[in-house]
């Protein structure tokens, strides 16, 4: 039974036809297969411009593959995925061992033409923000688990797209260092707000994040309930505020 307190998502009432004006991300009543496997089965959910959505749910239910819908690397066998331009940060960082931190950094800038010269003098003010100074020449083997994550945000910043999908980004890395970069993460998007999409399979991180949590079911996927999580920020995972909210998103997941 979904937590006392969480918005059960009626899926009985005929869906609202598409609005996709204000930007964000709009996915309606999405099927993706894989052969014989059903990933998602009428996953729909809607993600405002400038708004913080985490996916919690089961490993296996489709959450990796509706980041990959999201950003266009793959397409809904039926319903409909709109969005603003999004980009994808995986679980690993993908940074080039044989480039430097800065370079990596701005290798979306390189990719789209942009002379070396000035790409390394757009990215470079950004490690200083990002609590990277110093480390702009260090190959991605002399950074902690910490500092490459940033990098790699880093990175998906520069892309220049107004919707970040974060897949597990902080899996990774030990229990302190991911409380560092949940509170880092926080003042990031001050910083530099996006629409932000983070799948993760911690809870607690999803509260302390998010502006919304999304439960979503075992395969086929699809979101059975939400927690909307009204709570200023920065947020301290020892909160009782948070607690509760965790308690009822892990209760919806049951």
């Amino acid at each position: 039974m979904p937590a006392k307190g969480a918005q059960i998502l009626d899926r009985e009432a005929p869906s609202p036809e598409p609005r996709f004006t204000s930007g964000g991300v709009l996915v309606q009543d999405v099927t993706r297969a894989f052969g014989d496997v059903v990933a998602l089965a009428g996953m729909s959910l809607r993600v405002a411009a400038g708004e913080v959505v985490a996916v919690v749910g089961p490993s296996g239910c489709g959450k990796s593959t509706l980041l990959e819908l999201v950003c266009g690397l793959q397409r809904p066998d039926a319903g409909l995925v709109e969005s603003d331009p999004a980009v994808l940060m995986a679980q690993r960082d993908l940074l080039l061992p044989w480039s430097s931190a800065l370079d990596n950094a701005a290798l979306p800038l390189l990719v789209r033409g942009v002379k070396r010269a000035r790409a390394r003098e757009q990215a470079r003010p950004l490690f200083a923000q990002l609590g990277l100074a110093g480390f702009e020449s260090a190959r991605p083997d002399e950074l902690s688990g910490g500092m490459r994550q940033r990098v790699a945000f880093l990175r998906t910043l520069l892309a220049g797209k107004p919707v970040l999908a974060l897949d597990e980004p902080f899996a990774s890395l030990d229990a302190l260092t991911r409380g560092q970069m949940q509170e880092w993460l926080t003042g990031a998007l001050e910083r530099e707000p996006r629409t932000v999409l983070l799948v993760t399979h911690d809870v607690e991180e999803a509260v302390v994040l998010a502006d919304r949590v999304v439960v979503m079911s075992p395969r086929p996927g699809r979101a059975v309930a939400e927690v909307q999580v009204d709570l200023p920020r920065p947020r301290k995972r020892t909160d009782p505020a948070v607690v509760a909210l965790r308690e009822r998103a892990l209760e919806a997941l049951l």
